[in-house]
This record gives structure tokens, sequence and C-alpha cells, in this order.
């Protein structure tokens, strides 16, 4: 068995440990979220936390693990008497980000259900999770279905798996925890808001902890089982200490003097619901019995805002987490004292709970401060250049960068045809969840069963088998696969012009606000997105594909302009990224937006080396669409030739908001190359 990192041994990363011992302390604060670059100890921290985690009490033989002083009813191994068990280690399971849903919540024989009328359940990892932790690595890239699960389960406090009527259901209630890297994606609001906490890391700019960090692991890689016994005498300090603020906490008070600046300091940052303030509650009661007290202190509700509030104050995906502590001192100061009788919830707390004590993290919790939609430098103070919407001429310099319009709600573009991508909300695939078309023979286990076409199957051979009962005699070669079909997220990759030919800045704006607004239906409909830009001599790939929108948002924003239009580098520069991301993702299709006027200029024969290069996406069956910028009363037509050259459709950027009298956009038309 592999010795973990010592919890104690982690250098730094205050508020992170702090997190996760905040919840060993008391589960119902409700996890932690760990936001943070690759490389800064997030799993290594976690996996280093069910060492510390007290014994489990368990009934012999359970595979539910349920508590011998109140043993679940309804388990599925049971029922139990009540009476003594036995003792285990907490469990850390890890959900795997390629998992299966049987793998998750367990699977059913359907077989034996339907022939034999046994459960025949073999338990998946939210049993195993029971009264432990669930980690899950690289949470942002979980796949829906399984987030939609983990959210009922979180909910509930149990999983129930069902298949054609036949159900069981077993306790789950677990302290979930995630990890994640934000250049890879954002998570769903609503997987967000579960976690009780959340917690930005990264690695530290300070040479001697650095040496320090390097130090500790390569002792560590050169004999685990040493290293850890170096650091035992830390761990037990630690672990008792959990285990006596988990005795104090039902004795620590929460008077109404926090509580009202709880509520203040959640009101006072608009988050959406009342959980925040349960959350934020159950913090500083568990901050209060860490530091063992008998009473909150305003530090603590300060320090249960910094780790409960950052991420659900975002708005919208672009939002950037964190909180602005001048605003958070100001509310607290302004609601201390009230509480009428106990001074004390009253105190101002300007500084943070810093317990000391063997491996007691000191807090801190302080992300960096919240970027607001003032910042993004001075682009709104330059003069402007081009008013009108009048295009500069084609050879002009290179203009500054030009701030996007507001965002709007756009019409749905979609690849035609039917394929088998990644799950997301962007066009029609088979799936594994969804509405049910037909009927297959299983390939491998079976995992949605077919009723009717299973008892269709079986139906004629019932005599032969011997049935007398009124019980279907059902084989294996019988079962039937149920044949569904869904949604899937598609790899968008925008083409945008940004030649001075698009450089007037009233229009630029109008521009990049569509694509921003393309952009934030893209995180919606869980796709990939990718950046191609061309000005002047080429084209770049500003932003290679990716999952984070809001790194293309970034570039995007910083987008300059001006010099020729070289449409025809564009367009293959995009072709050849759509070549490699084939090799790497051969399922997930591909929709190109080419945000242009249509015009071509410098080097020999532009238009027709541009058309050329178009006619390649038409011949590969690619899914394209073209938003026609081209403004002015006179209109040459030219974004509507290059979409029919791409084989695919233009649409204007009045015609692109959902709200337009224009007509709907559905499919992108292509060739009969896709899959049918």
């Amino acid at each position: 068995m592999t010795t973990p990192f010592p919890f104690t041994a982690v250098v730094g990363q205050d508020d992170l440990r702090l997190a996760l011992l905040l919840n060993a302390v008391s589960p119902a604060v409700g996890g932690v979220l760990v936001r943070g670059e690759k490389g800064t100890a997030k799993s290594t921290a976690v996996r280093a936390l069910s060492a510390l985690l007290p014994q489990v009490a368990v009934v012999s033989g359970c595979r539910f693990s349920c508590d011998p002083g109140s043993p679940d009813p309804a388990c599925p191994d049971g029922p139990h008497e009540a009476g003594p068990g036995g003792e285990r280690p907490a469990r850390m399971v890890e959900l795997p980000v390629g998992a299966s849903e049987d793998r998750l919540v367990g699977a059913l024989d359907i077989e034996r259900a339907l022939a034999e009328g046994v459960k025949a359940f073999e338990p998946g990892l939210l049993a195993d999770a029971h009264r432990g932790i669930l980690y899950v690595d690289e949470v942002n890239l979980l796949h829906d279905h399984l987030v939609d699960l983990l959210l009922d389960a979180a909910a509930m406090g149990a999983s129930y798996v069902e298949r054609e009527g036949v159900s069981v259901r077993h306790a789950s209630k677990f302290l979930l925890v995630g990890t994640m890297n934000p250049e890879e994606g954002e998570l769903r609001p609503q997987l967000l808001d579960r976690f009780g906490l959340t917690v930005e890391v990264a690695a530290s700019r300070e040479p001697e902890q650095r040496v320090e960090v390097v130090r500790r692991r390569l002792a560590y890689d050169d004999d685990p089982g040493g290293f850890a016994a170096r650091w035992a005498g830390e761990e037990a300090a630690v672990r008792q200490r959990i285990v006596a603020a988990r005795e104090l906490l039902p004795q620590v008070r929460l008077g109404d003097g926090a509580l009202r600046q709880i509520a203040a300091t959640c009101a006072a940052f608009e988050v959406d619901g009342m959980r925040a303030d349960i959350v934020m509650a159950r913090t500083a009661t568990a901050l209060a019995a860490w530091a063992g007290r008998t009473d909150v202190l305003a530090e603590d509700v300060r320090q249960a805002a910094l780790l409960a509030l950052p991420h659900r104050r975002r708005r919208n995906p672009f939002d950037a987490p964190g909180l602005d502590e001048d605003k958070l001192d100001e509310t607290l100061e302004q609601f201390a004292g009230q509480d009428g009788e106990d001074g004390k919830d009253g105190e101002d707390g300007d500084g943070d709970d810093d317990p000391d004590g063997p491996g007691g993290p000191g807090g801190g919790g302080r992300p960096a401060p919240e970027s607001g939609p003032e910042g993004g430098g001075d682009a709104a103070q330059r003069p402007e250049a081009g008013e009108g919407g009048e295009p500069q001429p084609a050879g002009g310099g290179e203009q500054s960068a030009v701030r996007a319009a507001e965002p709007f709600r756009t019409k749905v573009l979609s690849v035609p045809g039917i394929g088998e991508g990644a799950a997301g909300r962007r066009s029609r695939a088979r799936t594994e969840h969804g509405r049910t078309t037909g009927a297959r023979r299983p390939r491998g286990a079976l995992t949605k069963l077919h009723l009717a076409a299973t008892v269709r199957a079986a139906a004629p051979y019932q005599r032969a088998r011997g049935r007398s009962g009124p019980g279907l005699v059902v084989r294996r070669d019988d079962l039937r696969q149920a044949s569904r079909e869904g949604r899937e997220g598609n790899l968008v990759l925008f083409v945008v012009d940004a030649s001075g030919s698009m450089a007037a800045r009233q229009r630029m704006g109008a521009v990049k606000g569509a694509v921003l607004s393309l952009l934030l239906d893209a995180y919606q409909r869980r796709d990939k997105v990718g950046l191609v830009t061309f000005r002047g001599s080429g084209a770049q790939v500003a932003l290679p594909p990716t999952s984070s929108v809001d790194a293309a948002a970034v570039r995007l924003e910083s987008l300059p302009t001006g010099g020729r239009t070289p449409l025809a580098a564009g367009l293959l520069k995009a072709h050849e990224v759509l070549r490699v991301e084939r090799l790497r993702d051969p399922a997930r299709r591909a929709l190109m937006v080419v945000v242009t006027d249509g015009r071509a200029t410098g080097g020999p024969e532009p238009v027709a080396l541009a058309g050329r290069a178009a006619r390649l996406f038409a011949a590969e069956g690619v899914a394209s669409v073209v938003v026609d910028c081209e403004s002015g009363p006179v209109r040459l037509g030219l974004a509507g030739r290059l979409a029919g050259e791409l084989g695919g459709a233009a649409v204007t950027l009045d015609e692109l908001r959902a709200d337009s009298i224009a007509g709907l956009v559905r499919d992108v038309q292509g060739t009969s190359r896709r899959v049918a």
C-alpha cells in the first residue's frame, strides 16, 4: 500500500489546509473546491486528509458502511440489528473523470431481476464514499450526467439506482472535494454552488519556500515510510485536535450579532439563494471550534466569508471569482456590536483567526481582489478613431484594442446530422442519455434496458423454455439495449477578421460583442472553443482548442486590429487547427464560425486564393457559418459568397440575435459527407 504524503508536511497553502480541516471538523460545511494551476499540491493535500480523519464505526459485513448505532432501515444489505460493530479508517474514494454511470452509482443485474425477481446489486463509488470523502480530480471536466447524479446524491444524502422500474436505494453522505485548473474550463453553476468552500491556490514566488517544497518532495520520494515517520508526531497532534474540535462543536454559540453579520455580508455581495448564509454560519462555528472557543467572533465570520463567498459571486462565466475585502470589512464593522447581550459577537475582527498548534494552518483566505467590470485598462477613455462605423483603409496601421459591446443571447447554431461526440447541449448525437429512439443488441455490458424490445425478443420462446408460471423466462440473448439520442458538445472554432477593414471602433466593438455572445453560448452548451485571427500579413492561433471559454474571452478582449485582410491565411490556419484536432478527438465534430466582412486583400490573387481555401472545408464536410460584418448602405455581399464556397450559411450581426425578427438559424448547412 502506498504511503501518502503527510498532510502536515505540505509547505504553505494555509487556506487550502484550513478549508479541508474545517470540513473534517464539521462535514456539514459542505466540501471544498480547490482551484489553481497545475503542480500546486492540490491533489496531494486532499489525499493526505483521509489519514487524519477519525475511525468510522460500521456494521460488520455491510457493504454500505451503516452506523451500528443507527443503521439505515432501507440498506440493501439490511435489515441490521442495533448493536456493536467494527471500526475502519475513513475512506477517500476517487471518482475518475471518465467513469461510467454504473461505476458511480452501482450496477443492477437486470437479467436476474426480470427472470428471478432478485435485486442483485453491485455497489458503486457513492456507496464506498458514504461517511467518507468523495474526491473528484479535474471536476470541471466531469461529464454532465455524472454531475447530475452527484448533485442528487449530495442534496438527498442517498443514491437511487433505477432500471425499468427495479430500484435500489442506499444512504450516501460524503464530504465532496474537487480540484480543478480554471484554464481547462469552468464548472456548471449548479455544481459550483454545492461546494461549501472554495480556495484559490498558486505556487509560491518565494525562493526559500520553493526550495523547501523540493527538499521535502525529494525526501519523500527517496523513502516514503521514513519521511512519514518523521511527521508522525505532527500528524497525531492534528488528528487529536480534529477530535477535540468535533467534541466542542455542539457547544459553540452562534449569537444573533454574528448571524446579522453573516446575513448582511451575503446581502451586500448579492449572492443568490440562502445556501451561502447557511454555509457561512457552519463555517464560522467550525472555525471557533477549531480555535478551541465556544463563541463565534467577528474574525470567524470574516474568515468564513473569504472561504464561502468568492465562487458564489460570479454573475456570468467571465467574472473572476474573488471578494472585495474593503467592502467586507466595512460591512462587518457596520453590523458589529448589535448582539445586545454578548459583546463578543460584535467585536471588530479585522484580523484573521490564526490558531496556533501543531499543523494548524492559520487562515488568510485572501483570494485575489475582485476585478470588476471597470477593469481591462483604459480602452474606454481612448479617443475614438473611425466613428460612425466607417471602415479604415485596408492598409491602415495597427489600432489599439477595442472593448467588446454588451453580449446578447444568440440563436442556436448546430452541426447537422447525428454525431457520437462528448456529451453537451449543441448538436444531435447518439448518447447513453436522452430520449429513446430504438433498440439494439448490447455491445458489452448492458447499461440501458429497452424493456418492450426485450419482452418481444423473449416472448416467442417461452413454451420451448418450459415456462410454467407467470414469470418471464429471459436469456442473455433476449436483452436489448435502448438506443438514445441526446446532445453533444462541439468544437467551435472562431476565425476572426482583425484587419483594417474591420477596424472602425464602433464596428469592431459590435463584432467583439457578437463573438463574446457566441462564447457565452458555447459555455452553456459545453463546447470546446478555439480562436484564430488574421490581419496584416498572416494568421495566428490566438487560442488553441480548449474547454476554457474564459481564456477565449480574455484573448478576444485584447485583440488588436489593423492592416490588410489575408482571408486565405486565416482559413488555411483554421484548416490546420481542425486537422490536428480530428486526430486528437475524432468523435468531436467541429463548427467553424468565420467573423468577417468577406474582403480579401494582400498578396497575388487574394480573392481566388481565399476561394480555394474555402472549398477545402466544403470538400471535407466541415460545418461552417459566416457572420457577415459588412455595414453601410452599399453592401458587396462578399461574406455571402464566402459562405457559399464554404458550403455553409451566412448570418448578419442583427440576425444572430435570438430576439431578432429574422429567420431562425438552425443547422449550419454543409456538404453531404457528414455523419448521417
